[in-house]
């Protein structure tokens, strides 16, 4: 039952909010290091110290979902990332910096590992829609915080965190005197849970789902200002306005897709989308287009990549509707998989083969996506059956 003391559309809006902090804390590094004055060795430690952080908090606060008040626990996470904003760089030991950062991954991780799961609680109707918007305000921090540093005076970039850092508390506050809404069903014991999650084949799939759309999306941010200026001989500002088409379809998928889903549709949806992201890579990445067509394929590839991670979300709620915080938990590591393996293959392809040929891996990866889900209707189906037979 809801608490009159926190309304549902105070805590999604509290949820939405701490999504555009995540996209913050997860862009903040590589939009700040120029300022900082970073090595390119230096900032992967960084990122890799956040993903180590993310990893530990995505996994232990998912499973504590199940038995915890959710507000609570993100009022935790907004208290751990407020401090971690506030603190970063400021004292100039690179040591201490790579702690606060790993903190900051934490921060992020207990935001991702709860932030879904509560609003899968809040609006058991309309959860694919509410998950899709709640993953558009992390593109939307993302490309605040990249805009912001743009125009801030170098001397004074810290303003920002310290901002930021702010408005976490005040988060913090809200989340710790909120009540989050209980699940339908009790959550088993973490043992039970974790032993029954053992036999299911079916959240491997998902989570090697997850990791290859995630890594796609990060390879794309990654490669495409390079695609337009080498290949297709783009002017920096050109290059650079491509980059944020694709990221503006990021944000319109994120935030329209969600509305034509509707239960049931997600499996086939995602499918199509994985389906539609490889044709719209191969025409994008070998043929030589004008620019107008090369600008409407940016904007539909950042449009079909875009509510991959929502929708297989949504789904894995729906399916293990009475331990959502855990299996999401399994799911979402595939995050920092994706994040850290598609690109470094992407890499590898690029410096033995060609530059050309790792574009060429996207088509690739989209279609291997697909057919994996396609395969596993029957698991699905099975599961959907369990549910429905309150299993």
């Amino acid at each position: 039952m809801r608490n009159a003391r926190s309304p549902t559309g105070v805590l999604t809006g509290a949820s939405f909010a701490s999504m555009f902090f995540m996209g913050v804390a997860s862009a903040v590094i590589g939009a700040a290091s120029g300022n900082i004055g970073l090595s390119p060795f230096h900032t992967g430690l960084l990122i890799a110290a956040q993903n180590a952080g993310f990893i530990l908090a995505v996994l232990a606060t998912g499973s504590l979902a199940d038995t915890h008040d959710k507000a609570r626990l993100l009022g935790v996470g907004s208290l751990v990332l407020a401090v971690s904003f506030f603190l970063f760089y400021f004292w100039r030991p690179y040591a201490v910096n790579l702690v606060v950062m790993f903190f900051v991954g934490v921060g992020i991780g207990i935001y991702e590992g709860v932030a879904d799961a509560m609003l899968l609680d809040l609006h058991p109707r309309r959860q694919g829609l509410f998950v899709s918007v709640n993953h558009f305000f992390v593109t939307f921090g993302c490309l605040a915080i990249t805009l912001y540093l743009v125009f801030l005076p170098l001397a004074d970039w810290r303003r920002s965190l310290v901002q930021s850092a702010a408005a976490v508390l005040l988060l913090a506050v809200l989340f710790l005197l909120a009540r989050a809404p209980a699940p339908v069903r009790e959550a088993a014991r973490l043992g039970e849970r974790l032993r029954f999650l053992k036999t299911q084949s079916l959240l491997a799939v998902f989570l090697a789902a997850a990791a290859l759309g995630i890594g796609m999306e990060a390879g794309l941010v990654g490669l495409l200002t390079g695609f337009l200026s080498e290949l297709r001989g783009y002017d920096p500002v050109s290059a650079k306005l491509g980059l944020v088409l694709f990221l503006a379809g990021v944000a319109a998928g994120r935030a329209l897709l969600g509305l034509i889903t509707r239960r049931g549709s997600q499996l086939a949806l995602i499918v199509a989308l994985f389906a539609a992201a490889a044709v719209i890579s191969a025409v994008l990445f070998a043929v030589n287009l004008p620019p107008a067509l090369n600008a409407i394929l940016l904007f539909l590839l950042g449009l079909t990549v875009s509510s991959l991670l929502p929708l297989l979300i949504t789904l894995t709620g729906q399916l293990y509707a009475d331990m959502a915080g855990t299996a999401l938990g399994i799911v979402k590591l595939g995050i920092p998989v994706g994040g850290i393996l598609i690109p470094s293959l992407l890499s590898l392809v690029a410096r033995y083969a060609s530059f050309r040929a790792s574009l060429l891996m996207f088509p690739l990866i989209a279609l291997a996506s697909g057919a994996m889900l396609a395969a596993s209707r029957k698991l699905i189906r099975a599961r959907i059956q369990r549910v429905t037979a309150g299993e």
